[in-house]
């Protein structure tokens, strides 16, 4: 077993891919590595739809570690892998597996992670060349690319595919969701779907307001979003929109200074509450103390 880690929290996250699998073994190495907490989930490898782990990716602080036993027990893939540890990384939080050469905490392990990089993007250019190599060999024999059921257009196939790309559009919303869920969290719905895109456009989320609407909609469907988010946004006088907006920047984004709300708001091109394009410190900690009277629960100021 690998000897206590140092002095950070640590959270454990254990899997199995069936229920009847056990998580004791993973769970004896997880208590032994000294984690304060550990999260169980049952779900295959090949899958991202993984509850307890997009809650526990969202939830980790600054400074914590995620704790595995092996990568397979997190990734199903090494650009999976990465994608996870880069989410860790952006919330200052760490990664570690028991019995792979991989801790983001240390300079080793940072080495370690560049070379899975490297080896999976040589991965990505051996597939695609792979494929391109199989095309060209199948024209070559007469035959045509793509699937000969959804080119005769038969139901069954055409069900097949949808199903699929309906898993992996879910797939692909579970993994992203710590990026944006808890902004959604924040606003919805006392903001406008419309407010809410624009604070997430403005972080560098490419969202529109049928999408964003969408994607809430099928996580409220698997039941990890709450159905009170897709309500209709109350309507409010313009001064109280603004409160609210101001609110949500503040929310979304906790370690925002007043004058990096002003900036966000001015790439916004908001107008301040007597029509002017530039807003100031003061401007926005009015409206934050508006927003505070009216029960708006903020970051300490």
């Amino acid at each position: 077993m690998a000897p206590p880690l140092s002095k950070a929290r640590l959270i454990g996250y254990a899997r199995v891919s069936t229920e009847d699998q056990a998580h004791d073994a993973q769970l004896d190495e997880l208590k032994a590595a000294g984690c304060a907490e550990i999260h169980q989930e049952h779900g295959s490898g090949a899958s991202r739809a993984r509850p307890v782990l997009a809650r526990l990716i969202r939830e980790i602080k600054p400074g914590e570690v995620l704790v595995v036993v092996r990568l397979d027990r997190l990734a199903r893939s090494v650009s999976h892998l990465l994608e996870v540890i880069e989410t860790l990384e952006a919330k200052k939080a760490h990664f570690r597996s028991l019995q792979d050469p991989i801790d983001t905490s240390t300079p080793q392990g940072m080495f370690s992670l560049q070379v899975l990089g490297a080896v999976a993007q040589l991965e990505r250019s051996l597939i695609s060349e792979r494929t391109r190599a199989g095309i060209k060999a199948a024209k070559a024999r007469g035959k045509k690319p793509g699937n000969p059921g959804m080119r005769e257009r038969r139901p069954d196939a055409i069900r097949k595919i949808t199903l699929a790309r309906e898993k992996a559009y879910l797939d692909e919303l579970i993994a992203g969701a710590d990026k944006w869920m808890p902004t959604v969290r924040r606003m919805r719905p006392h903001q406008s779907w419309e407010d809410v895109v624009r604070v997430l456009g403005d972080s560098g989320q490419p969202w529109t307001v049928a999408r964003l609407r969408r994607a809430v909609g099928k996580l409220v469907a698997q039941r990890m979003a709450d159905s009170a988010l897709l309500k209709p946004a109350s309507r409010k006088n313009p001064e109280d929109r603004l409160m609210t907006l101001i609110a949500g920047i503040a929310m979304a984004d906790p370690d925002l200074s007043l004058r990096g709300i002003a900036a966000q708001l001015e790439r916004m091109r908001e107008r301040t509450p007597r029509g002017g394009s530039t807003w100031s410190a003061s401007s926005v900690r009015k409206q934050l103390d508006r927003a505070r009277k009216a029960g708006f629960t903020l970051p300490a100021p």
